[in-house]
């Protein structure tokens, strides 16, 4: 595609080349496998040094929202600490070697984010590495649907809540003693926070807890100068959707009950991030960005 973030062009018609397809990958998924292959800004986004000299840890990295965050964060300027599961290697190594060529540093640690020891090894490993952090987005996220509530069992409740929501309090408080004034934590929600899927109840309520953890950690640490916000995405092609997200019977009309009638792709979700990481937007605290193709939300 030869648009980036700043070429003039109807949305509704953007990524008409790319439609969801049936498909199903085991748990986690990768970005190498997903047909179509999704956008991450790899050809497409254009840096502009808004967040040169930065020190940003990631996680959920490897791919879709991360991935393509990670990848405009590098060309903006920053060194990136990538987390992720093992089995995603291959996307890793595919996102670092990306930063890679903009010249920033990028550093890979895989694990599973359930594990509060490697949460906190996480934010230690960025420090050592980076020399600090000054950026957090807490992005990784599992989702699992499930049709009925009596088919949703304690294991899977509890890992959805540990990956959402137990992961992000962990790095976070792990991080908060390294982080200046002017550093900024991003955590990502959804469009499920404000409207629920009937199949997705725990996703849906980890994401409205996230919500709430954010404003009100923004309140707390705006004293310090370190500004807290989120972005719910809402319909978008990654390899958390054919990993059991949706129903196979919906992938192939994902997205279509957007005002766009389409799903979002991931490099339409990093300029969202990208601004709230940056010095421009230095009075939005507590906020939460959507980027869901016009959902309507409170």
């Amino acid at each position: 595609m030869s648009q980036d973030q700043y070429t003039f062009t109807d949305p509704a018609q953007l990524y008409a080349d790319i439609e969801p397809r049936k498909q199903h990958q085991p748990e986690p998924g990768l970005d190498a496998e997903l047909a179509p292959k999704a956008d991450l800004g790899e050809k497409t986004y254009r840096g502009t040094g808004r967040l040169e000299g930065r020190k940003a840890l990631i996680t959920g990295a490897d791919s879709g929202i991360g991935g393509a965050v990670a990848i405009a964060f590098a060309r903006e300027g920053a060194d990136v600490v990538l987390s992720y599961l093992p089995e995603e290697e291959e996307d890793a190594a595919r996102i670092a070697a990306l930063i890679e060529e903009e010249g920033r540093t990028a550093v890979t640690v895989p694990g599973d984010l359930r594990d509060p020891a490697y949460c906190r090894t996480l934010v230690s490993t960025a420090v050592e590495k980076l020399g600090g952090i000054d950026v957090l987005v807490n992005n990784g996220g599992k989702q699992i649907f499930h049709e009925d509530l009596a088919t949703l069992s304690d294991e899977q409740f509890d890992d959805t809540f540990k990956t959402n929501v137990y992961a992000m309090f962990w790095i976070t408080k792990a991080a908060l003693p390294h982080l200046p004034a002017g550093a900024t934590i991003i955590n990502t929600t959804s469009i499920q926070a404000y409207s629920p899927s009937e199949i997705l109840v725990d996703y849906a309520s980890t994401k409205a807890t996230i919500n709430a953890f954010t404003k009100g950690l923004a309140q707390q640490l705006a004293p310090k100068g370190i500004r807290v916000n989120a972005v719910a995405p809402g319909p978008i092609w990654t390899p958390l959707q054919v990993t059991d997200g949706q129903p196979q019977d919906k992938i192939a009309h994902f997205g279509e009950n957007t005002p766009l009638g389409r799903m979002g792709q991931p490099a339409e979700l990093a300029p969202a991030f990208v601004f709230l990481a940056s010095p421009e937007s230095s009075y939005v605290i507590g906020e939460t960005l959507n980027v869901n193709g016009g959902m309507p939300t409170p």
